[in-house]
């Protein structure tokens, strides 16, 4: 078998802002902006939880965020609104949106649509002081993000972009690998039964995002399968 594309980037289309009902949830009025009329805002990948970059907002770019579905901020070096990734086309789609406890700042959930940083890296926070430790489980939002900007993009010489062009080559690729998986265990061959779980996982991965099936919806249900059980 062959590896297959990095998942460094992603690629997905902003829809409106969502809405907060939770109970005890902050209006944009009950924000404490300081005396610039501005309050910082924390961007997390809403996918796997990375944290992206710290902007300001005033009343101007949270008001443009929740209408469009598009992060924006205010940028201070220019005194104006910015809507992120105006130029670059690395934009953050609004998935959610917290105030902390004292009103004063925000966190902000969103899909990038490409690297974050001006500097190309993921995230703005990418010189560690300190090394943290590797994340625990099997993190899929990386390859998801490369999967989305491949199907969106389709660039020449990507696997991934000639599966997207066929839509039976990927799910027969995935009977393959599932087979493989079965093989593996069979001949309890551990090294190789990883490489195939990884396979059948990415093959599964493209089919999702072929046909327009989120991460979130397969965790929804997952969670919904979980609390039926007694």
């Amino acid at each position: 078998m062959t590896r297959h594309d990095d998942p460094n980037t992603v690629a997905r289309t902003p829809g409106p802002g969502p809405r907060s009902t939770a109970p005890g949830s902050a209006g944009p009025d009950e924000l404490r902006f300081d005396e610039r009329g501005l309050v910082p805002a924390i961007v997390q990948d809403a996918d796997d939880g990375a944290v992206l970059m710290l902007g300001w907002m005033d009343a101007e770019a949270l008001a443009a965020t929740l209408a469009t579905g598009e992060v924006h901020f205010h940028s201070r070096s220019r005194a104006a609104l910015w809507r992120k990734g105006e130029t670059s086309g690395n934009t953050l789609a609004l998935v959610g949106l917290a105030a902390d406890c004292d009103r004063d700042a925000l966190l902000v959930l969103a899909r990038p649509a490409g690297p974050t940083c001006h500097t190309g890296e993921r995230t703005c926070f990418h010189a560690p002081l300190l090394e943290a430790p590797a994340p625990v489980g099997i993190t899929l939002a990386p390859l998801f993000a490369a999967l989305r900007q491949r199907f969106a993009e389709r660039p020449e010489g990507s696997y991934s972009a000639r599966l997207f062009a066929d839509e039976d080559r990927p799910l027969k690729k995935l009977i393959e690998e599932a087979g493989e998986v079965v093989l593996a265990v069979k001949n309890r061959d551990h090294g190789n039964l990883v490489w195939e779980v990884a396979d059948v996982l990415y093959h599964l991965a493209v089919v999702m995002v072929a046909h327009g099936v989120a991460p979130d919806e397969v965790n929804r249900e997952l969670s919904r399968r979980a609390g039926e059980r007694r």
